[in-house]
């Protein structure tokens, strides 16, 4: 048998193994979809297979490694990594529930994995490429989908992501469930990497487990909660950080390149000819250059929305020089604009030819960043200022992809770490705990093999976390089998208090019945036909309810009580070898409510609740002339009104009479005993239980002849 260290040992073996072999195939698969220049990814059909064969763990890992060495040579794949770990979580369900193996659920997994690879992939590749076309497999065809007019551009970008995604996973799907109808089972056990810290359950009993123990909030969906909440506060934090650093990086980026184009731009102006430029303009020598240059500087960069000098005077701003743009053309040489809405804070500051901050403004122009450099004279006088307008639509834009690709990689790790949390919990808490509890649900202490094999169930768990949990069983299984030890030790105590009860009772019985000389062993052979009638109604299922162990075991035992009452019958009548006058029958017939009394003070000895088979012993003192027909002594009763272990002991006495041996007459055959019995049914007898005794015939001639070849009439 192999070693538990062996046995590990081998299990981190295949899984890396595993890993390695999903690792290669999604690479090979990549290069082979590049060469012959296919229309598919072909990169998750090692971790398809490797979730299939392995569970979670190879699952992720396959997943977000892929991602990461195709970073490598394009980091743009390393985003995709949370799309390649969801596929794997996904075809890690799927393998569980046994839909690779079955031709009609394959569609399932194909539009499951495309929905992940293409749809949720269609609206990241939006995302990351500032709500544009992506640059990937589904590029151009997202471009011919567009150019069609059919729909937009998210639209468009959609479709060719689901329809190629499709194809590819089509391709997937087929080759992982084609691997694994080939692979014999030896092999696809081998390949399974669970984490077990016990004696491995079967499925069937982790889903018996989790059914019985289910509670409104289980330990699983704690744990999910718990991690989940802690990274998703953590994720918000560092992604909100990360967010607003990122924004102020790149403003302060915009506004660098603003005070350097504005530095550029006023070393293009000859601060002591503004007026010249203000009153003359494009008549004013070197003003068309100045403003060519303005202009070039202006289309130099993509991110300057415009360039151009005012004067700034109380009536607002004086135009110097406003080169045209391709949207708007610009305003002529001393004309006066209006001060912008977020200016008005700066024009006293501006009035007097100081420098201000960057002015950020969303108005009419757009989301701008405005930076006015002072452009001053020989004397120090502000003449003029040159301003530099920057677009920040761009720096949205770029924060809108910059959230993509944080909450892309983080959505990654976070699917990985909480399958990872929950794994780890599943097999070092949850499965322990519920393999614990179900255990103990259904130990059973009724019998000494039961009370073995609980003791034997616990043991067997072999839990060995290596923590609490350990401890925890250990605690268990020593509680468990302290109980077993206990109730073992009761039981033996309770055996041998029962010997003594019994026989006690066969003592006072024999005591009695010696005062009785025509009776013999009579007592004792009652008490074995009463036996066998419940045996024979319990098999037949009549009187099912009421013929439980307890109730028949305390009939057995009180059995030889019935004719206790006859300790006060004087010796003269009780052996009276000829007929009984009416007097002398009368004194016979009181013994029913003499034993009664006897066995009612007996019972008033003991606490309530442990009368046990005195309670039996009672009815059947008092009961047992009675008749089914009501004709019976001492009280009338009829039918069920009689008590179960009365009528069946009306039965065994009289038949017990019928055969023995007496002083005045000679036993009658078992032939003619059985006849007067069945004679004797729906009127002296209960029916049901006289067919019972008719139908044990065999079992009550041994008893019979038992008693008879041992010399007893």
């Amino acid at each position: 048998m192999q070693s538990a260290e062996s046995s590990g040992k081998n299990k981190w073996l295949f899984a890396v193994l595993l890993c390695a072999v999903g690792l290669l195939i999604n690479f090979l698969g990549v290069k082979l979809a590049l060469a012959l220049n296919l229309p598919l990814f072909l990169d998750n059909i090692g971790g398809a297979l490797a979730a299939a064969l392995g569970g979670y763990v190879p699952a992720i890992i396959v997943g977000f490694l892929t991602n990461l060495i195709n970073g490598i040579g394009d980091y743009t794949t390393t985003y995709y990594g949370s799309l390649t770990v969801l596929i794997a979580v996904s075809a890690v369900y799927f393998a569980d529930k046994g839909y690779f193996s079955r031709l009609s659920r394959l569609p399932i997994i194909i539009l499951t994995f495309a929905l992940i690879g293409g749809g949720l992939g269609s609206v990241l590749t939006w995302a990351l490429y500032g709500f544009d076309f992506g640059t990937g497999i589904s590029a151009p065809l997202a471009h011919r989908i567009f150019e069609s007019g059919a729909l937009n551009e998210f639209w468009s970008q959609f479709c060719a992501d689901m329809l190629i995604d499709l194809l590819d996973k089509t391709v997937t799907v087929l080759i992982v469930a084609l691997v694994l109808r080939l692979l014999p089972e030896s092999v696809k056990s081998r390949c399974r990497f669970a984490g077990w810290k016990q004696t491995p359950l079967s499925r069937t009993t982790r889903q018996a487990a989790e059914k019985r123990l289910a509670r409104k909030t289980s330990l699983r969906a704690k744990t999910v909660i718990v991690v989940a909440s802690a990274m998703i506060v953590i994720a918000v934090a560092v992604t909100g950080i990360s967010y607003f650093h990122f924004r102020d990086a790149a403003i302060e980026e915009k506004v660098d390149k603003a005070e350097s184009v504005a530095r550029t731009a006023k070393s293009y102006l000859d601060a002591e000819r503004i007026d010249e430029f203000i009153s003359r303009g494009e008549a004013a020598e070197g003003y068309a250059e100045t403003k060519a240059l303005l202009k070039a500087l202006m289309d130099a960069s993509d991110d300057v929305s415009y360039v151009y000098a005012y004067r700034i005077l109380e009536d607002g701003c004086h135009v110097v020089f406003d080169p045209d743009t391709e949207d708007t053309p610009g305003a002529a040489p001393g004309e006066v604009i209006p001060f912008d809405e977020a200016f008005r804070q700066y024009i006293p500051a501006l009035l007097a030819g100081e420098k201000i901050a960057p002015v950020e403004s969303n108005e009419s122009y757009g989301w701008l960043l405005s930076v006015y450099e002072p452009v001053k004279d020989s004397r120090g006088v502000c003449q003029c200022y040159v301003a530099v307008d920057i677009d920040m639509g761009s720096v949205a834009v770029s924060g809108y992809q910059f959230l993509a690709r944080v909450v892309s990689l983080f959505f990654g790790f976070f699917v990985m770490i909480l399958t990872i949390a929950i794994w780890l919990a599943e097999y070092s808490v949850i499965l322990p705990i519920n393999s614990m509890a179900l255990t103990a649900d259904q130990y059973s202490f009724e019998t000494e093999e039961a009370r073995t094999d609980a003791v034997k169930k616990i043991e067997g768990l072999d839990i060995h976390t290596g923590d609490e949990i350990e401890n925890l069983y250990r605690s268990v299984v020593k509680t468990t089998k302290g109980v077993v030890d206990s109730i073992n030790q009761v039981e033996k105590q309770k055996e041998v208090i029962s010997k003594l009860q019994n026989g006690l009772i066969l003592v006072l019985a024999d005591m009695v019945e010696s005062r009785d000389k025509c009776t013999g062993d009579h007592v004792r052979k009652t008490a074995a036909y009463a036996d066998v009638v419940m045996r024979q109604l319990k098999k037949e299922g009549i009187y099912a309810d009421q013929l439980t162990d307890s109730f028949m075991e305390d009939v057995v035992n009180s059995a030889p009580l019935h004719d206790v009452g006859k300790i006060h019958v004087p010796d003269s009548v009780l052996n009276k070898p000829g007929r009984l006058t009416d007097e002398e029958y009368n004194q016979i017939k009181q013994h029913t409510t003499s034993g009664s009394e006897i066995i009612a003070r007996a019972i008033d000895m003991v606490s309530e609740g442990n009368e046990g088979f005195l309670k039996e012993a009672k009815n059947l003192a008092l009961y047992h002339h009675e008749k089914w027909n009501g004709m019976g002594y001492p009280q009338g009763l009829k039918g069920e009104e009689i008590p179960l272990s009365a009528r069946i002991m009306a039965v065994a006495d009289v038949f017990d009479a019928l055969v023995s041996r007496r002083s005045y007459k000679e036993g009658l055959s078992m032939e003619q005993a059985m006849e007067i019995i069945h004679q004797g049914s729906g009127t002296h007898f209960d029916p049901q239980i006289v067919k019972a005794f008719e139908d044990a015939h065999d079992d009550v001639e041994r008893i019979m002849r038992s008693h008879q070849e041992q010399g007893i009439a």
